[in-house]
């Protein structure tokens, strides 16, 4: 648990109590309560984790039978495999760009700000009687003439105030900008660098972890942070202070499944009437929250005066893996972070002044933290709207459940059969591997040692030589014990949706000893993940844009500069198309393109934008916008007209840059009066060949008699 996540803005309102000693705990009665409902309504899938885990780490279960001849308990961790093999998938296809796959985009159709603007001209000055809805001018009730609308640019007014623009597309090719389209990239630039500043991706990578052991993730935030940016100055003599300053930014953390307690009765989050979150607190970090926004000081030193209060659970010893741990639990906290809604009864109760103009049925949106019997943090849901700062998705849906089903689960029993049929595989070899003997007693002098050794003696007195001692050799049936384990290996392969050949198996067989065979298996196992990304897409990276989205449009100072009608779009599921495919097909269309007569109809820098994508390359370090564009044309027309008057007009036609180009396709046109139809498929030129004293001769000058 990060010590910076109960970070506030300090505009919370605090719900007043009006006697602490006696009203608070039943408040924290009514959250205990809570607790254990949702504690006994997950009961059923903790131990489905437990299993889960104890496949992943190799541990056998308790409810393992062994028979009373078995020797080996050899645990094959497939699963482990199988886990880790899923989570590179995920994690190569969210992050192959080396960015967060979040893009922010302007709606289709933007309200509030203008799809497109442009430079003002005369005609717009002119008065039109018909005015309608996107062009700029409206035409108002009773109004005889079209009348200007309000603030089209949006936030973008300050960039673009000084500048005469009117709304609605360019109509005599005057410059043209898109305003909506600019303040989403610049939204988008602001939540890429806040996902940056708080290292958001490794906390998506353990969420994604968990989602594939356990079958679900879970995400909490973003949260106010209070970020030191290091930074020097000089002094009045010319010296170099260090004066760090500490701005706010959102920021997210990792849950987990194993401390996160949600309404039972909730098949999703959105559905969760309230979710509480159990910490496990040492001294020194409950008496840090003191120094936290609105947290009763005098409730946490009573709860570090009682003493630690926290006991393990039953699952807690095997997950941990600690035999300590019974040490650690003498000096823990149990804290819980209540978010949910508070009915009016139980608000009149505690003393709640917003519950005096609140009918029996409202409900209040609240942020409660409980440690024992008392109440820590009482708060009102600082967020506007109200939500619970959760995003909880699962690797694999199960429709009735809040929980998803994991990697683990899906292969829980052919992970049992690998694991029996090799025990019997290893213990068969022990016994086809050594001889058993058969000893007849009375043959030999009894009270002799029946240990058997190189140069033993053993003392005979009767019967017939070699008929005392017999060696027999059991028959070796391994090989059908392996046999059964590749055929559950491959029921693990079909169960998880993942073959073998992702994770590095040698010695393929059947569909995988060809290349097309292996590209199928290839290009199955991408359609599993894609489902699985598409979870993550739908249920963790939208619901977090747009909780970063709303966070800087509540909390951010600048936000006036990036607000506008936008939407947020994941990107996990574009990157799960094979690359290469991706690549083969842009370049493709980028070579139609190359048709004068297609270009103006294709949206070239999105194209280059795509073709970077598909390569794993940043697109904003690659690929100009239009502003850039139009920058480096000017600079670019004006190399070629220092290179014109460079050579002078000796080029004719052939010195205009433009002319040079006007031929299809870029090749420059034939010069008049030149024959194309050569034999080489060159150019011959026409005319008579300068005489001796003519401009441009260089022969001989013919020899005169004297």
């Amino acid at each position: 648990m990060s010590e910076d996540n109960f970070l506030q803005p300090e505009d919370d309102t605090v719900l007043p109590v009006r006697t602490p000693e006696e009203q608070m705990p039943g408040l924290a009665g009514y959250v205990t309560s809570k607790f254990r409902d949702a504690e006994t309504g997950r009961f059923a899938h903790e131990q489905r984790w437990l299993q889960a885990y104890k496949n992943f780490r190799g541990i056998y279960d308790s409810t393992t039978q062994y028979r009373d001849s078995e020797r080996s308990q050899v645990f094959v961790r497939i699963t482990k495999t199988k886990v880790l093999a899923a989570f590179g998938q995920i994690i190569d296809i969210l992050f192959a760009n080396k960015k967060f796959p979040l893009v922010v985009e302007a709606t289709p159709v933007p309200e509030g700000i203008a799809e497109f603007a442009h430079m003002e001209t005369p005609l717009d000055q002119m008065e039109d009687p018909f005015g309608f809805k996107g062009d700029g001018r409206e035409l108002l009730p009773g109004a005889l003439r079209a009348e200007s609308k309000g603030d089209f640019l949006g936030g973008l007014k300050n960039e673009m105030g000084g500048l005469p623009l009117a709304e609605g597309p360019a109509r005599m090719g005057e410059p043209q900008i898109k305003p909506a389209q600019k303040a989403a990239l610049r939204m988008e630039k602001v939540i890429h660098d806040q996902l940056t500043d708080t290292n958001a991706v490794n906390v998506m990578r353990n969420s994604v972890f968990e989602s594939a052991l356990l079958g679900t993730g879970i995400v909490k935030g973003p949260f106010n942070f209070y970020k030191r940016v290091h930074k020097w100055e000089r002094d009045e003599d010319g010296q170099r202070v260090y004066n760090p300053e500490e701005k706010i930014v959102p920021r997210i953390e990792m849950v987990s499944i194993w401390d996160f307690h949600p309404d039972p009765s909730a098949t999703n989050i959105n559905d969760c009437e309230y979710v509480i979150e159990r910490h496990r607190m040492n001294r020194q970090q409950l008496r840090a929250l003191i120094k936290r926004p609105h947290f009763i000081s005098e409730a946490i030193e009573e709860c570090l005066a009682k003493g630690p209060n926290y006991e393990d659970k039953y699952y807690e010893d095997t997950i941990r893996e600690d035999e300590t741990e019974p040490f650690y639990q003498g000096n823990r906290y149990e804290v819980l972070e209540y978010w949910g809604v508070l009915d009016a009864k139980l608000a009149d109760e505690v003393g709640l002044l917003e519950a005096e103009n609140m009918s029996e049925f409202d409900e209040l949106q609240v942020n409660v933290w409980v440690c024992g019997n008392m109440v820590i943090r009482c708060v009102l849901n600082p967020f506007t709207p109200a939500r619970i700062p959760y995003q909880v998705f699962p690797y694999e849906v199960n429709p009735y459940q809040l929980w998803g089903v994991g990697v683990a689960e899906n292969m829980e029993d052919a992970q049992k059969l690998m694991n029996g049929h090799v025990r019997m595989a290893i213990d068969n070899l022990a016994l086809a591997g050594n001889l058993v003997f058969d000893v007849d007693e009375a043959s030999l002098v009894p009270g002799q040692n029946m240990d058997i050794f190189p140069g033993k003696i053993f003392r005979r007195q009767s019967g017939v030589t070699g008929t005392a001692i017999n060696g027999l050799k059991f028959p070796n049936t391994a090989g059908e014990n392996l046999q059964m384990y590749q055929i559950s290996r491959q029921l693990a392969d079909e169960e998880t949706g993942i073959p073998s050949i992702v994770h590095g198996q040698t010695g393929v067989s059947g569909t995988g000893r060809t290349a097309a065979g292996l590209s199928m298996l290839m290009g199955s196992a991408g359609l599993s993940m894609k489902t699985v990304v598409k979870n993550i897409d739908d249920m963790l990276l939208k619901p977090l844009g747009e909780a970063y989205f709303q966070w800087n449009m509540q909390f951010n100072d600048e936000a006036e500069d990036i607000q506008g009608d936008l939407e947020i779009k994941p990107r996990g599921v574009a990157a799960v198309m094979q690359k290469e495919v991706r690549t083969q097909r842009l370049t493709s269309l980028l070579q139609t393109v190359a048709n004068p007569m297609l270009a103006p109809f294709i949206k070239i820098p999105n194209l280059m934008r795509e073709l970077a994508i598909s390569q794993d390359i940043d697109p904003d370090s690659l690929v100009n916008d239009a502003n850039e564009a139009q920058l480096y044309a000017q600079m670019l027309k004006g190399m070629m007209a220092n290179v014109q008057q460079g050579t002078g007009d000796a080029g004719g036609a052939a010195a205009g840059p433009a002319q040079d180009m006007a031929g299809v396709g870029g090749v420059p046109p034939s010069p008049e009066g030149t024959d194309v139809q050569g034999s080489g498929n060159g150019t011959i030129g026409v005319g008579t060949a300068p005489t001796a004293g003519e401009s441009g001769f260089t022969g001989n000058a013919p020899q005169t008699e004297g």
